[in-house]
C-alpha cells in the first residue's frame, strides 16, 4: 500500500511539471546571408586572400564553399576540381577559359610582375596566373596545339625560369611535326622542338659543384631521350648518339620512369658506333 502511494505521488508530480509553462527558446541573430566572393572571403580559413599573388595550388573545392565562381581564381579552382576529381574535361576547359578571360594582359586584368612589390602589399591589376594556363594547355595540346603553344609562351612570359614549360613546348612541336604532311614543314617543326628542348636543358645546367656532390654529369633524362628521338627522325646520327650518351649519364644514378629505355639506348649507341645502325625510316612524310 505504501509503495502504491509513493508511485501515485510521483506520477502526480511529473504530470504537474509537464503542465508548467516552459520558457520560450532564446533566438540568436539570423545567420548572415551568403554572398559569393565576400562572405567566405573573411570567414572561411580555407579561402586564401590574394597578397598580392593568387594561390596557384589546388584547394579541395568542397572546402571553399563556393556556389558560383565570381573571379578568375575561383573559376580556376572549379576547373581543377572538374579536371582532377570529376574528370569532366569539357567543363574544366570552359572554366579555365573563363578564368583566363578575367586574368589577361589584353584587357588589362592582370600584369607581369617585374619589380619589387609595393609597401601596400597589393597590386592592381593583380598578377597573371600561370597554373590555369598550364592546365588548359595540357588539356588542349592535342586538339588545338597552336593555342596550347600560345598559353605555354604566356607562362614563360610570367615566369621565364619555370621548369618543364619549354619541354612541354618541345613536345607540342614534335607532335605537330609527326602530323605534318609536308616534309619541309615537319623538319621545321622538329627543329623548333629541338630549340625548345635545349632551352629546357639550359635552365638547369650541371655545374662542377653538382658533379662533385652528386656524381651527376647530366640531368633531365627525358629531354635527352626526346632529343635523341628527334635527331633520329632528322637523320642526324652523331647528334642522336650524343643525346643517347647524355641520357645514359642522366640515368646512371636515377634510372628512368621507363627503365627499358636504358637498355634500348645502349643498343642504339652500339649500332651507331658500328656504322651499321638499323636506321628506322625517317618519318618526315
Amino acid at each position: 500500500m505504501r509503495t502504491k502511494l509513493i508511485f501515485v505521488t510521483l506520477f502526480a508530480l511529473v504530470g504537474a511539471f509537464s503542465q508548467t509553462p516552459q520558457p520560450a527558446p532564446i533566438e540568436g541573430p539570423a545567420a548572415p546571408a551568403y554572398v559569393p566572393g565576400v562572405t567566405y572571403q573573411s570567414a572561411n580559413p580555407n579561402y586564401p586572400t590574394r597578397n598580392p599573388f593568387y594561390f596557384e595550388g589546388r584547394i579541395d573545392w568542397n572546402l571553399l564553399k563556393i556556389d558560383q565562381p565570381s573571379n578568375t581564381w575561383e573559376y580556376m579552382e572549379r576547373g581543377i576540381h572538374e579536371q582532377d576529381d570529376l574528370e569532366d574535361y569539357a567543363s574544366a576547359i570552359k572554366d579555365y577559359q573563363q578564368s583566363i578571360a578575367m586574368n589577361n594582359l589584353t584587357n588589362n586584368t592582370c600584369q607581369i610582375v617585374t619589380s619589387p612589390i609595393p609597401s601596400s602589399g597589393q597590386l592592381n591589376p593583380p598578377p597573371c596566373i600561370f597554373t590555369v594556363r598550364l592546365r588548359l594547355a595540357g588539356l588542349i595540346k592535342q586538339t588545338d596545339p597552336a593555342t596550347a603553344l600560345d598559353l605555354y609562351n604566356q607562362v614563360l612570359n610570367i615566369d621565364p625560369l619555370r621548369l618543364g614549360v619549354n619541354a612541354a613546348i618541345g613536345e607540342v612541336y614534335a607532335s605537330m611535326a609527326e602530323a605534318a604532311s609536308d616534309p619541309a614543314k615537319a623538319a621545321s617543326l622538329y627543329n623548333q622542338a629541338v630549340t625548345a628542348y635545349q632551352a629546357e636543358l639550359a635552365l638547369s645546367p650541371v655545374t662542377p659543384l653538382q658533379t662533385q656532390l652528386t656524381g651527376d654529369t647530366a640531368n633531365n633524362a627525358h629531354v635527352h631521350w626526346a632529343l635523341a628521338e628527334i635527331f633520329d627522325k632528322l637523320n642526324r646520327p652523331s647528334d642522336e648518339m650524343s643525346e643517347l650518351n647524355l641520357y645514359l649519364q642522366a640515368t646512371k644514378w636515377h634510372s628512368d620512369t621507363y627503365p627499358w629505355r636504358i637498355t634500348l639506348a645502349q643498343k642504339r649507341i652500339a649500332k651507331l658506333q658500328s656504322g651499321a645502325a638499323d636506321r628506322r625510316p625517317t618519318r618526315l612524310h
